[in-house]
């Protein structure tokens, strides 16, 4: 590609991204694909098409430009996200997911305090919390009809036996009785994952406290851990360590960004319960 061809596809690009500014997505569709056109192999300007296209709801198109991002650059963020909203909307939940969790972990390295990582962490909860509860519904119809079954059964058992002992009818019903209470508490335990995360009932779900920064109080998202043994959210803490001060807001130590280390057993511990517990993510 001869350098005026690569100056005339970024003088596009630019313009394509003053047009986007102002609304005029036709218009920086157009830029867009005249600077591809010239210089199809920057990865950006896919992704500035795919944006385009995601404003006006072209789902289609937004994979296609979102697809050839990624050929270009694998650790294009944009192209990541975009792409996994593209195919949740095709209720490609499984692979959407995959996308959306690439595209955090790529900018969360990057930069954790970055508006995209709270974006990309805002889509991947709301996705997570949806799947959870329509999986959560369906577990929940076939435990009830599961258990009505059950007692049917346990009652036409209890009426055989009642016409077969008919001396001993008090022994039978109290049998009866307690096979039913114990079904009813099976049944109860296993939906007991399930449970409503409401703060008005008795069975409201509280996420362990080892599980929550201890600043914010939510649960973990990429916890690291100070040399004083606390376990802090990275965003938060570094946001600390910038504005108020280089010490451990806990117990006032000293403190370097240097010093902070991955939790990897807090992280893994996070992603086992929210894998049980899919009712967490709407806690955050």
């Amino acid at each position: 590609m001869s350098p005026t061809a690569a100056k005339q596809a970024e003088q596009l690009r630019l313009d394509g991204n003053t047009y986007f500014k102002k609304g005029f997505f036709g218009a920086a569709i157009d830029a867009y694909t005249g600077a591809i056109t010239l210089c199809p192999n920057v990865a950006v300007t896919w992704t500035n098409r795919a944006l385009c296209h995601r404003k006006r709801n072209n789902w289609t198109k937004v994979e296609e430009d979102c697809r050839r991002a990624i050929q270009l650059d694998k650790n294009s963020v944009k192209g990541h996200y975009m792409l996994g909203l593209a195919l949740l909307e095709r209720k490609e939940y499984t692979a959407g997911v995959k996308e959306l969790e690439k595209a955090f972990d790529i900018e969360r390295g990057a930069n954790a305090k970055s508006d995209m990582v709270e974006e990309i962490w805002q889509e991947l909860a709301k996705v997570k919390y949806m799947v959870w509860e329509r999986e959560s519904t369906k577990r929940s119809w076939e435990l009830q009809s599961l258990k009505e079954f059950c007692e049917i059964a346990v009652k036409e058992k209890h009426l055989f036996d009642s016409c077969e002992h008919e001396g001993f009818v008090d022994e039978v019903w109290k049998s009866n009785s307690e096979q039913l209470e114990a079904l009813d508490r099976v049944f109860r335990r296993v939906a007991e994952a399930d449970l409503p995360t409401d703060m008005m009932n008795e069975d409201f779900h509280q996420i362990p406290d080892y599980l929550c920064c201890k600043i914010t109080l939510d649960i973990f998202r990429d916890p690291v851990i100070a040399p004083s043994g606390l376990t802090y959210e990275r965003e938060v803490i570094l946001d600390h360590l910038e504005k108020v001060g280089k010490f451990d807001p806990i117990t006032r130590e000293p403190l370097y960004l240097d010093q902070l280390v991955p939790n990897l057993a807090i992280k893994e511990a996070v992603e086992a319960f929210l894998d049980q517990h899919g009712w967490a993510y709407k806690m955050d």
